[in-house]
């Protein structure tokens, strides 16, 4: 398929980036805003077409699932950070310090300093594929490639992760008692010491959407998209949680605590809201991806903590930059993206805002929530995203092996009076 021309494209920018500001699609001066750049598409626009776009949107750090050298070089003296992928096909070999060092010479050290690469992550998801073979590669990849970072004195400025799907989780309700799976501790435990070591941040994958798409009359809506709403209360440390994702992530920051890690940063290396589904996939609309993504740009923007971690900024991952039409699995699969691929907002973001200017720095004063929805027909309870043995499906392609099956179920909690 062949795509739009040069000039046609710059021109189709040029109409998206008045689109966005006449709808509200706000630019946002914040560090902390990132985006998921994934390429599962025949009809995506050049990277160094892509660069406007991501502009127009404010945001200043992409994720890329792998380390394609077009991208990397179109966004040299950009300013834009990224975080490169090293997919799954390639831990086994990442133990060979020869092959690691040759690796990061190419994919890394070739576009420094020009483009700004401030992390690797070394494999996608892999302790939920409950693969040994696959997970036992997996610390001394991650070993390699920052010993080859040492080795060429990179490692100062790129440090080394990997990405876990919250499935690594077996209690995450109450937040306060998060804990890892049993049968991944011994795993987990080196990797989280390697964390420590070396000052990088855990990746973690989390979407409350999939918990209010397998059962839509049991959770609160309002409570999934960051709407007001009576929210919950963990009984053991009284914190007051009003949105899913924070309750998510400090479950993940228990669990990490319980484990002795209480000094880790958590990055958010995906969150996002599909704009379409399948018919079963309840939830996956233009309107509650425009709920979604708007309002947690919002939470980011203003520098506001978890409940738990209320001094920590969020650094979070919107899933994703395009909507990839060679994606497997459900329809929703191909349809996270903030734009099409003609480079047009796939919904507006809708965020009402001024920007005024003093000193050289612009500020962009946010409006206030969304009012609440008429929800007089909407369950009273309000559902709480829990890991423990029942399947969920979600596809993760990105030079990975095969789809990963989620192992989630859902705990209710009755609503606070």
């Amino acid at each position: 398929m062949e795509f739009l021309g040069s000039s046609g494209f710059h021109f189709h920018c040029f109409v998206s980036l008045f689109l966005l500001i006449s709808a509200g699609f706000v630019v946002f001066p914040v560090s902390s805003i990132g985006i998921n750049y994934g390429q599962i598409a025949n009809n995506l626009p050049t990277p160094d077409n892509v660069i406007p776009l991501v502009k127009s949107i404010g945001a200043t750090k992409l994720k890329l699932y792998d380390a394609d050298p077009k991208v990397l070089k179109a966004f040299a003296n950009t300013g834009v950070e990224f975080i490169i992928g090293l997919g799954n096909e390639y831990l086994s070999k990442m133990s060979d310090p020869e092959k690691a060092q040759t690796w990061v010479k190419t994919n890394v050290q070739a576009y420094l300093p020009a483009t700004k690469i401030s992390c690797i992550f070394v494999g996608n998801e892999v302790l939920t594929f409950n693969d040994t073979s696959l997970s036992g590669c997996l610390l001394p990849a991650m070993e390699g490639i920052h010993t080859a970072l040492v080795n060429l004195g990179l490692d100062k400025q790129v440090s080394v992760t990997t990405a876990h799907s919250l499935a690594v989780l077996e209690t995450s309700y109450p937040p306060s008692s998060g804990a890892f799976r049993k049968d991944l501790v011994n795993c987990m435990k080196p990797i989280l010491n390697f964390h420590a070591k070396t000052g990088s941040p855990f990746l973690i994958n989390a979407y409350p959407y999939f918990a209010y798409k397998d059962s839509p009359k049991q959770i609160s809506l309002d409570f999934v998209l960051f709407q007001p709403n009576q929210g919950i209360v963990d009984p053991t440390s009284n914190l007051h949680y009003d949105n899913m994702l924070f309750a998510q992530i400090d479950a993940v920051y228990a669990a990490l605590g319980s484990l002795g890690f209480k000094k880790l940063f958590i990055h958010i290396s995906e969150t996002g809201w599909p704009s379409k589904g399948d018919e079963n996939e309840y939830g996956a609309s233009p309107e509650n991806a425009k709920k979604y993504n708007s309002n947690l740009i919002k939470l980011i923007s203003s520098k506001k903590g978890t409940p738990m971690k209320p001094n920590c900024d969020l650094n979070i991952y919107v899933f994703a930059l395009f909507n990839e039409n060679m994606k497997p699995g459900p329809t929703s699969e191909r349809n996270y993206g903030l734009f099409k691929p003609d480079g047009s907002p796939a919904y507006s973001l809708g965020i009402s805002t001024t920007t005024s200017t003093g000193s050289g720095n612009s500020t962009v004063p946010l409006s206030g929530p969304p009012a609440i929805p008429d929800n007089s027909s909407s369950p009273s309870s309000t559902g709480y995203l829990a890991i423990s043995s029942a399947n969920m499906e979600r596809y993760y392609s990105y030079r990975i092996i095969g789809p990963l099956m989620m192992m989630v179920s859902l705990i209710l909690i009755n609503s606070v009076v």
